[in-house]
């Protein structure tokens, strides 16, 4: 008999989800828990597993959207498991596929096309074009291969050396008009509803800093081959900036508070948000009372939780809760900026982009690695006292990181010796 497979419950505000992939399609034979497709919910991807072994049909297709409960494969238990054919992983050399048999590729007729800057780039081309590329200069980059398999033609060169600086869209030909409608995903939308609804429903502001990292980039580079060898993970800046505001959070109470109806509702623990980039959008996985962890746990922590980001494994209690955000933009280059809220929390940091710039230490003018520092708050529960006050000890537990060391031996500390 047919069993059907089902969209799970995955959360009780949660009616629809998209069907992001199939593992497996129809006609394979699965084994029971096997993951046979994957979902997308406005908070989560997650996976489906077969319930019982046999031949799956799948009801749906990828980028449907789904309600919950919806059947959207049915597996046949009771078909035969098909067997490999005898000796087929060990076919005689005459039996080997014509496609096996091609002789490797000839390296003179593909070499790599060597830069103007000595390097070189893992770029096929043919002899000829290889000539004209290396005779005028032109680099790999801006031609566009459309010979076989990618391989970069003579017309290629030519035709970029016909058009200097001018360059079209991937896949696309100059004076290109292109437009390319695509779905938006559950997730982008969540992203996109909360958005404006933290700029429609908040008096946001946000107040800089800034802070000099020396500090900070002197204890990583002593120790960070150290603490790697003790702890199996790197020491990163998150964890100094997680710990500075979990201390932080304790002293100003409001800006680890929201407002829940007409409550203020104040924690007693720091559960900080970490905003990560993935390719398909914004997630925000918590870390779990960071005052109570030490450094090598809130790294291992950052490090397990962007994993589960990475490989779209993040469940829902990951993303559950938190009372403040951390985010960094420095990653991707940015040197200040206004983030927003991640409701309903009342405050969210931004990290930014180390710069080495001039200032003034002691009396003389100094070169040092300097970070712009953004803590935006709703003005409807953090006052500007707060706010300020807030980020000003952050900024001082940072450029004095011993301080969040508390002990006679801070080094101590830091490796848990």
């Amino acid at each position: 008999m047919a069993i059907d497979i089902k969209v799970p419950t995955v959360g009780e505000s949660i009616s629809e989800v998209t069907l992001l992939k199939w593992v497996k399609n129809t006609g394979e034979y699965v084994e029971r828990d096997e993951v046979i497709a994957e979902l997308e919910s406005e908070k989560a991807t997650f996976e489906v597993n077969a319930e019982k072994s046999g031949v799956l049909t799948t009801n749906a297709a990828e980028g449907d959207t789904l309600n919950i409960g919806d059947i959207i494969a049915s597996i046949d238990d009771t078909a035969v498991k098909p067997e490999s054919a005898p000796g087929a992983e060990q076919a005689p050399a005459d039996k080997v596929p014509v496609e096996a048999k091609k002789p490797a590729p000839d390296p003179e007729k593909e070499k790599p096309v060597a830069t103007s800057g000595n390097s070189t780039a893992a770029v096929k081309a043919t002899p000829v074009a290889s000539a004209i590329i290396a005779d005028k200069g032109v680099n790999p980059k801006d031609v566009t291969p459309s010979g076989f398999s990618g391989k970069i033609v003579k017309e290629d060169v030519l035709a970029a050396l016909a058009n200097p600086g001018r360059k079209a869209f991937s896949g696309g030909e100059l004076y290109s008009r292109n437009e390319r409608p695509q779905k938006m995903t559950s997730l982008r939308k969540t992203i996109s509803r909360r958005l404006v609804e933290a700029k429609n429903t908040t008096a946001m502001l946000t107040t800089f800093n800034e802070v000099n990292m020396k500090p900070i980039m002197d204890i990583r580079a002593k120790y960070k081959d150290k603490f790697k060898e003790i702890h199996g993970v790197g020491l990163g800046f998150m964890s100094f900036f997680a710990k500075a505001c979990a201390i932080a959070l304790a002293e100003w109470p409001s800006v680890n508070a929201y407002i829940d109806g007409d409550q203020i509702l104040f924690h007693d623990y720091a559960d900080i948000s970490i905003a990560v980039s993935t390719p398909r959008g914004l997630t925000v996985p918590v870390i779990r009372n960071v005052e109570s962890l030490s450094m090598a746990g809130v790294e291992k922590a950052v490090l397990d939780l962007a994993k589960k980001a990475r490989d779209s494994k993040l469940t829902a209690e990951d993303l559950t809760g938190g009372t403040f955000t951390i985010t960094n933009g420095g990653v991707f280059g940015s040197l200040i900026s206004t983030p927003i809220i991640n409701l309903p929390q009342s405050a969210i940091l931004g990290m930014h982009n180390i710069v080495e710039r001039p200032i003034a230490e002691n009396g003389q003018v100094v070169i040092r690695p300097m970070m712009y520092i953004a803590l935006s708050y709703d003005h409807r529960i953090v006052d500007g006292r707060e706010s300020v006050s807030f980020l000003v000890r952050v900024k001082e537990l940072l450029e004095n990181p011993t301080l969040l060391l508390i002990q006679q031996d801070p080094i101590k500390t830091l490796l848990e010796l």
